[in-house]
This record gives C-alpha cells, structure tokens and sequence, in this order.
C-alpha cells in the first residue's frame, strides 16, 4: 500500500465492516437487555406498499371511460372489406364490450351512461351469445349504428372523456 492511500483504504475497510455488521441475518440470536431476557425481534419498518394486498392475476382490470371510448372511436374510419370483414366487426364487437363495462365500472355510476348502456343491452339481446362473424355480420347495421349512437352521445359529454 502507498503511504498517500492509507487514510482512503481505511476508511474502506471501516465502511465495509460497518456495512457488513448492520446486516443481520434471522438465526442471529436477538441481543439480551441487562437483566438477560431477550429483547423483542427487530423487524424491519412497515413498507405501505406491501400492505396493500396485491392485484389478483386473475381479475382484469376495466378501462376508463375515455380509453375505452378512444379505442371504439379508432373503428369509426374503418370499414367492412373484403377480407378484413370478420375483423372490423369483431373489434367493432369487442370496443363496445369494453366501453359497456367501463361505463358500468366508471366511479359515476352506470345511471350517468344510462342511454349508452340502454343502447349496448339492446344489441347484446340481439346478438345473444353468438359472435361468430356470421352472427356479427347478419347484425350489422344494428351493430355499427350502436357504435355511431353511442359515438354521438359521447360527443355530446366531452368531460368523460377528456
């Protein structure tokens, strides 16, 4: 060791113990008070975050309004092609859905969406249970205009979805 670098490699080892020492490991037995009883554990402090219990994987989380409004507005410039008929009106299909469970989730209540949900119900009996592109397609004038009545009335309300 150099003489200039005793001061600098002291301090090392001085900090480097004292880090070594202020990690404790669980096995350790727990320091006694003077009258020889053991003192309580040392736990660690209380981090918020780990309190709060975790989102369950399994439990999809619902868009906002707006997000769920934003996406079904991106199918308005859309179409049904040849060859991208099944998917058009799937998304079509799905945006709705999300934008119905938005509006049933949102903090404002399902009454505050009454006509759009009114409209979404509507078309849910329509379609039943059947999303097949057949099904989507044999409905879609009553699928694409819920997608345009609900658009105008969203157009109406821009603070829910600003």
């Amino acid at each position: 060791m150099l003489i200039g670098q005793g001061r600098g490699a002291a301090a090392l080892v001085v900090f480097l113990a004292a880090t070594l020492l202020s990690c404790s490991s669980p096995e350790e037995d727990p320091p006694r008070n003077d009258a020889g009883a053991s003192s309580p554990p040392r736990t660690a402090p209380a981090d918020p975050a780990a309190a709060e219990p975790a989102a369950d994987a399994t439990t999809p989380s619902v868009e906002k309004v707006r997000d769920a409004f934003a996406t079904l507005q991106a199918t308005l410039d859309d179409d049904c092609t040849p060859g991208n008929c099944d998917y058009f009106l799937g998304r079509v299909h799905e945006e709705l859905t999300g934008l119905d469970k938005a509006m049933k989730a949102d903090p404002k209540g399902p009454g505050h969406f009454k006509e759009p949900l009114e409209l979404t119900s509507k078309l849910w009996k329509t379609l039943g249970d059947d999303t097949s592109t057949p099904n989507l397609e044999k409905h879609r004038p009553e699928l694409i205009g819920t997608r345009d009545k609900i658009n105008l009335w969203m157009q109406d309300r821009p603070d829910d979805y600003s």
